[in-house]
């Protein structure tokens, strides 16, 4: 795999929040939090990792499978919830593994900070005090950069993307962009790389969309396919112009 800029990061910033860069291995976030948490996030990814890491070595199949695969009991939390996930979402556990990794250092820095926003190729656990907008990246649609997910205040929550266009997703599919948002971040983003699995054309996109929101547990999704978009669930798009403030960006840019 190669390594992708994360250029969109440079709009990404919130102005009530300090932003920071943390990278082990191939984990690579940015954290938006109330102060500089570097060492305390560098703690929390090294945790999550080992957790994963050790079970790989015990269970080599959770690294490679694409489709859910039997829990065995001795699974720390983390890799229980990826376990999970791709039960609900009928994916490999490792589809899960952006989404559980952001949630685990996320909620870790809460104790540090009441706001917390940690953004992992693309796929954001979100815990907010005031209203934000999430932006959506899309590729070459033109729905690119122009819409957003507008996330209230006193959330705490999982905006996942995938993409078959764009970025490092793995994904069958040819959406430009699938946005699921969850309260599990893990489930989020399992549900976003089956949601992108499933869009060939634009005109899958709505179908999509319905089985991603009758997923047990999503709140909300939108795909996106050249000129075609589909959104279903508990969320609001709003237009990005005016909204720069509070931008988080999900996707990479082309």
């Amino acid at each position: 795999m190669t390594y992708q800029p994360r250029v969109y990061r440079q709009s990404a910033e919130s102005t009530d929040l300090v932003g920071f860069a943390v990278v082990v291995g191939e984990t690579d976030l940015y954290i938006q939090a109330e102060a500089r948490l570097t060492d305390e996030a560098l703690d929390s990814v090294r945790q999550a990792r080992t957790q994963i890491e050790r079970h790989i070595q015990r269970h080599p199949d959770f690294a490679t499978s694409l489709r859910p695969l039997p829990r065995p009991d001795d699974c720390p939390t983390l890799v229980r919830e990826m376990y999970q996930a791709a039960q609900q979402a009928d994916t490999g556990p490792m589809a899960a593994v952006a989404g559980a990794v952001a949630a685990y250092v996320g909620q870790q820095l809460l104790a540090k900070s009441s706001q917390v926003i940690v953004e992992n190729g693309g796929d954001i656990f979100l815990a907010t005090q005031v209203n934000r907008v999430v932006a959506i990246e899309a590729g070459s649609s033109r729905f690119s950069g122009q819409i957003g997910l507008a996330i209230p205040g006193g959330e705490q929550l999982g905006v996942c993307t995938s993409s078959g266009t764009v970025g490092h997703s793995v994904s069958s599919g040819r959406a430009d962009a699938a946005v699921v948002v969850a309260p599990d971040t893990a489930l989020a983003d399992a549900v976003a790389t089956a949601t992108a699995n499933q869009v060939q054309d634009p005109q899958d996109c709505q179908q999509a969309v319905q089985w991603a929101t009758h997923v047990p547990g999503i709140s909300g999704a939108v795909a996106i396919c050249g000129d075609q978009m589909a959104m279903g669930g508990e969320i609001e798009i709003v237009p990005i112009a005016g909204n720069r403030k509070t931008l988080v960006q999900p996707t990479f840019r082309a």
